[in-house]
């Protein structure tokens, strides 16, 4: 398989096991999976199904209990904390339900942050902001800060922030769920367009019918168990 035709991700047996107090937790049990390359895919499932487990898995925030994950070729499973840390800083974009931005930044510094982090010199940094805003279209609020944007305003600058570094994967916790429909449509056009000029791969998780309904491939998870996928 090539670059453009190897999974993205690659999940083999999955399991994530939870302690509290005297009582084990099974989030995750056995769980295997390819994510293919600049595609829309979503992972459904009530809540507690385990799918918000399995997004912090492939985003390197968490840690398997057994089993491994292979994000872009990379075993990442077999790193060292600080090696996972700059892989997810340079490979992996998150957008969030409640946008995450920084309040005492501007929509500028906001986007401009993954690149502060990865030390991209400054002439870069600032083409690579101002495209991504222009992309957005929020070139003409890239002064303001979050409470002076609305909510679809305030996950473009997220969705820019997290393309900015134009990372082979990004993942996206219910992106829609505290916009209006109309709000919402609007965002998921944006984030299909970018998706194709990105030539990146979005993963969410999501209950958003209108968000499935766009999706390329669905895997639907339950009781921490991956019920199917259906491209």
């Amino acid at each position: 398989m090539t670059p453009e035709t190897s999974p993205v991700v690659r999940l083999h047996n999955l399991a994530r096991v939870y302690r509290v107090g005297r009582t084990e937790v099974r989030a995750l049990r056995g769980v295997s999976l390819d994510i293919a390359p600049q595609r829309f895919t979503t992972v459904i499932g009530p809540s507690g199904s385990g799918k918000t487990t399995l997004l912090n898995l492939i985003g390197c925030i968490d840690s398997p209990t057994s089993g491994t994950v292979e994000i872009a070729g990379q075993n990442v499973t077999r790193m060292a904390d600080n090696a996972l840390s700059d892989f997810r800083a340079r490979n992996i974009g998150f957008i969030f339900q409640g946008f995450s931005l920084i309040p005492v930044l501007t929509a500028y510094e906001n986007v401009e942050y993954p690149l502060l982090l990865t030390g991209v010199p400054a002439p870069q940094r600032r083409r690579a902001t101002l495209s991504m805003l222009e992309a957005v279209g929020l070139a003409d609020q890239r002064g303001q800060r979050p409470n002076e944007l609305s909510g679809g305003q305030k996950q473009r600058v997220a969705i820019a922030r997290a393309l900015v570094k134009q990372p082979a994967l990004v993942l996206a916790d219910e992106p829609t769920a505290n916009l209006d429909s109309a709000t919402g449509e609007s965002i998921i056009a944006l984030m299909r367009r970018m998706q194709g000029e990105a030539r990146t791969t979005f993963v969410f998780s999501t209950h958003d019918p209108q968000l499935i309904a766009h999706a390329d491939t669905i895997f639907r998870v339950r009781d921490g168990l991956l019920m199917e996928g259906t491209p």
